[in-house]
């Protein structure tokens, strides 16, 4: 009997969909593993990536600046700028910025290839030491475009060139009787301007989303697969179907225990979310600038969400994960066992990767309705709202209802695969 005859049957009688929805459940918390990748692992990585990874390269960049390099010269520089070089500062922060060794070599870029330098400076044979001298140009050799010659030594000699420069201007000027605010006669503040919650996000907060959804599928991935290709290849699908229960009930109750998988997971992952807030300020305390006002430090963000961005969170989650619940089982129904499933569902992760990647670019993107009509990148666009504080009601309620609307189509596909002997008895 085909699935359209089951749709057009009378209505769908709950207590054997809740039937249907305990036995999947059971299945589901019998493995160990799907548990572990359902409650654990959002629980953790989600502060670990939002705290700990900023964190981590936060320590990096700084302790690049901490760090003494070794720099080969060719020429002699003059001893003023030698003294730049190697003298320890501290910048606006308070925080210690090491100089650097010279040490002279011959060929710069073999010097820089071979790790002897970690850049190299080369001298012209007379480099003025008044201003008003001919002018004269130091070449740097550096791995132009790693991160890590980026953040220290070539961050270091710039500013020591700079500073040098800036020497020889001042006391030409003084000389003059002219004061060195001669050649700044205007200066330009910068002022965040941003919500204090977006402020607060963290250049990383395009990952939220990404990871929100990738344990929605996670968490749903394991109970779609074995309710559907694992019973297939068990032998015990053909029982259920040949029993009182339509099998638009089977959907139905196997669709609602892979959800509640899935938002089991994602309520775990939006627990790990809000957590990193409070570990984010016990771990990184913010730096004081010279004259006492805080200083923004490191790439993570803090949430700080409203209870009405929580209940857009929760409808999100609730709209994606029945998104892609059904998703799943209209997948897996086509396969014959449980590894073939998995071959079919992989795929599915780059429906969220490869947006995710994009939300990185998000601020170049105009925020129009269209955007929120696409099925699962709109979920990651309005919790990426939610976390900056952005969030549109209007088109929140859009996303949810596109979502919905795919999801029912979904679950007819699913329905009549169901209903179909080729599809059901496939192994």
């Amino acid at each position: 009997m085909s699935g359209s005859t089951w749709v057009q049957r009378s209505g769908l009688r709950w207590k054997f969909i809740w039937q249907v929805t305990r036995k999947e459940l059971l299945s589901t918390v019998r493995d160990r593993r799907a548990l572990v990748s359902s409650i654990l692992l959002p629980l953790l990585l989600i502060p670990v990536f939002t705290v700990g990874f900023p964190l981590l390269l936060g320590q990096a960049f700084s302790g690049q600046q901490q760090e003494v390099q070794r720099v080969g010269i060719v020429g002699a520089p003059p001893q003023s700028l030698r003294s730049r070089l190697t003298a320890d500062r501290t910048d606006s922060a308070g925080r210690r910025q090491a100089g650097v060794v010279l040490v002279p070599v011959t060929d710069p870029q073999a010097a820089v290839r071979t790790g002897t330098a970690d850049a190299v400076l080369v001298f012209p044979p007379t480099l003025p030491t008044r201003a008003g001298e001919p002018s004269a140009t130091v070449k740097l050799y550096a791995k132009v475009g790693n991160l890590k010659a980026e953040s220290g030594v070539i961050s270091k000699l710039n500013a020591a060139l700079e500073g040098y420069n800036t020497e020889l201007v001042s006391a030409g000027l003084n000389a003059r009787g002219i004061p060195s605010s001669f050649l700044t006669p205007l200066r330009v503040q910068t002022l965040d301007a941003s919500r204090p919650q977006e402020a607060a996000s963290g250049q990383l907060a395009f990952l939220v989303p990404m990871f929100l959804l990738q344990f929605i599928l996670a968490g749903g991935m394991a109970t779609a697969i074995d309710s559907t290709a694992g019973e297939k290849e068990r032998g015990t699908l053909e029982v259920l179907l040949v029993s009182p229960i339509r099998r638009s009930e089977v959907v139905v109750g196997k669709l609602l225990a892979t959800c509640s998988t899935a938002l089991l997971s994602a309520a775990c992952g939006l627990t790990g979310l809000l957590l990193s807030g409070p570990v984010s300020r016990l771990l990184t305390p913010p730096a004081r600038g010279s004259a006492g006002s805080a200083v923004t430090t490191g790439l993570g963000g803090q949430l700080s969400v409203t209870p009405v961005s929580v209940i857009v969170l929760m409808l999100m989650a609730l709209s994606a994960a029945l998104l892609l619940s059904a998703l799943l089982i209209a997948v897996s129904i086509f396969a014959r066992s449980y590894k073939e499933a998995q071959t079919y569902v992989t795929p599915i992760s780059l429906l969220i990767v490869f947006p995710a990647i994009g939300l990185q670019f998000a601020d170049f993107f105009g925020r129009a309705a269209g955007l929120y009509a696409l099925p699962v990148v709109n979920a990651m666009v309005v919790i990426l709202d939610v976390v900056k504080g952005t969030l549109n009601l209007p088109f929140a309620g859009l996303a949810v209802a596109v979502n919905l609307l795919v999801t029912a189509l979904l679950v007819g596909l699913a329905v009549r695969s169901f209903g179909r002997e080729a599809v059901i008895f496939r192994n």
